[in-house]
């Protein structure tokens, strides 16, 4: 990546993590680069991420290094990511599925696929969206 990533970024922007590690084991199955996610979205005074992990869901204000393009900073982290927006959801409830990540990110960014289920789902999805 690099400075022509950078963007100015709005309330309710949101980017979308993806991990390529996991301390499950189990979940080694799932496509290399693209065992967990995570959300970062946008708030008029900076970012909140939420995090869930299998024990825990974190919920936080996350500080981006100042001077540094946020994409910039996530991609030299190791993150794949997936820049989208939170949506208002359908007023129906969602379609009933485990708590994984993926169901908690799709939560937080209003999506009601029910055939997203894998964190490569996700990503296709969000990239084919732009």
């Amino acid at each position: 990546m690099n400075e022509g990533m950078r963007r100015d970024w709005k309330e309710g922007d949101a980017i979308v993590g993806f991990v390529a590690h996991t301390d499950i084991w189990w979940l080694s199955w799932l496509r290399p680069g693209f065992r967990h996610c995570f959300v970062l979205v946008k708030e008029a005074d900076g970012w909140v991420l939420c995090d869930p992990l299998s024990h825990q869901t974190v919920v936080r204000r996350w500080p981006i290094p100042s001077g540094l393009g946020t994409l910039v900073w996530l991609h030299e982290n190791g993150y794949r990511l997936a820049v989208t927006k939170v949506r208002e959801a359908p007023k129906r409830m969602a379609p009933f599925r485990l708590y994984t990540c993926v169901e908690s990110v799709k939560r937080v960014l209003g999506l009601h696929n029910r055939w997203i289920l894998t964190p490569w789902q996700l990503f296709r999805y969000l990239i084919r969206q732009g």
